[in-house]
């Protein structure tokens, strides 16, 4: 019924040569091969992931779409098996010890639609717009900290800290103890796949966040944690547990992506001049509309988010003509659905200038991600400030020697030192 053998064993087509091992260190920097194959000869796929967890993969764009829509893939990790999910296997580690799981990526309808109901009352257009100055001003203050020395570390420098700061600054999180999550946040993005080290910055974040709520109950401010205490639909509010659960997953799911879209980005800009040049004219002019759709082709060529967040089978069902059953986890693997050809004309090819943006890098359907407008304005600000105030950018070493963070669900750099011309020209100096 289903495929036991694992994906590296599948013998590789003759056209792309030899295809990596999935999860090898080989496949973690370049899956794409990988991929067309499975895409091609067995879309949808069961395997066995690093965890131990059997788990079927969705590479095609038509099959990839249908599962993030479909209702019987629950984000419930219950349905699949309390005891793979206390053990960590499954989820977020560290979540349930820390009694963070009443989130909109663990929870299906109808809770998941009172949820995100009352969250998107905190979490508008409206705000998403009014933070674009201040998203600026941080690109500009982190970059002016490295423009005088003509190299840098984009990942440790730019793309991790200013994601942090401004999802600090939206919770509503005093400028004194951001450094703290600044500390906890690398925790996670540098210990990927070693357990212990993300669960201990869960636990710490988990402790700071109800103190926060607490504070934010008797003295509320303009900000989003504050937003989610007061909102309310028809007399519902969000308990206790749900807004840190909430404020934790907006924290942890906004963050990194946001590190993975600057820092793959940028790469991608880098080690494609013609795109570059486009981009820092683009950049250079303020042509707004070129730099978003940039963000797009950029999100679509080479997404933050490798896999989409589990799913389970509540029933039986067909999936690209497979049979998944009751309990069996589904990874709709993003990174190969955006390069389907199917879909999308020459999808191996890097076009700013593509017009059909139909990605799925944020998903689809009712869970689509909440904070992707959020995610798209940092990613338009950091890399157009970026390459327009640094113009002469490029790598400080051969792409071959960058490697990838350990981890399944995201794709990101562990560094990416560049060099440049240094500049003494300063932006941000006054910005607190």
């Amino acid at each position: 019924m289903s495929e036991q053998a694992p994906a590296a064993a599948v013998p590789s087509p003759p056209e792309h040569g030899p295809v990596p091992g999935l999860f090898s260190r080989e496949f973690a920097d370049d899956p794409y091969p990988a991929y067309a194959w499975l895409r091609e000869h067995a879309p949808v796929h069961r395997t066995e992931l690093p965890s131990g967890v059997s788990a079927w993969l969705v590479t095609r764009y038509a099959e990839a779409r249908q599962a993030l829509a479909d209702p019987r893939l629950s984000k419930n990790p219950a349905r699949h098996s309390a005891a793979e999910h206390s053990r960590g296997r499954v989820g977020i580690p560290g979540e349930r010890s820390a009694n963070l799981m009443t989130h909109l990526l663990n929870i299906d309808p109808p809770d998941h639609t009172r949820l995100r109901r009352l969250v998107s009352k905190a979490f508008t257009p409206r705000r998403v717009a009014e933070f674009a100055p201040r998203v600026q001003a941080l690109t500009d203050r982190l970059i002016d900290g490295f423009a005088a020395d003509g190299e840098a570390d984009l990942i440790d420098a730019f793309a991790f800290p200013l994601p942090i700061y401004a999802v600090c600054d939206m919770l509503g999180v005093p400028a004194e103890d951001q450094d703290s999550f600044r500390t906890w946040a690398g925790m996670m993005l540098h210990t990927a796949g070693k357990r212990g080290g993300v669960q201990r910055s869960v636990k710490h974040m988990r402790g700071y966040l109800a103190e926060l709520i607490h504070r934010k109950r008797r003295q509320p401010g303009d900000d989003l944690i504050s937003g989610l205490i007061r909102a309310s639909d028809h007399g519902e509010q969000l308990t206790e547990e749900e807004a840190a659960a909430m404020a934790f997953i907006l924290l942890f799911a906004g963050f990194e992506t946001t590190v993975n879209l600057i820092g793959n980005g940028a790469l991608a800009l880098l080690t494609h001049p013609e795109q570059r040049a486009v981009f820092r004219s683009a950049a250079a002019a303020g042509d707004e509309r070129l730099l978003a759709s940039a963000v797009e082709e950029l999100l679509r060529w080479d997404g933050p988010v490798e896999m989409a967040t589990w799913r389970f089978a509540t029933e039986p069902l067909l999936l690209g003509g497979r049979r998944i059953e009751p309990g069996d986890p589904v990874l709709v693997v993003l990174a190969a659905a955006d390069r389907d050809p199917a879909r999308f004309r020459d999808p191996d090819a890097l076009r700013l200038h593509r017009e059909d943006s139909q990605h799925l890098g944020y998903g689809h359907g009712i869970h689509y991600c909440l904070g992707a407008p959020l995610a798209r304005l940092e990613g338009r600000t950091a890399l157009g400030t970026l390459f327009s105030r640094l113009p002469e950018l490029r790598l400080a070493v051969d792409p071959g020697q960058l490697r990838r963070r350990g981890g399944l669900i995201m794709r990101g750099l562990r560094a990416l030192p560049v060099v440049f011309t240094p500049q003494t020209h300063v932006l941000g100096q006054d910005e607190n």
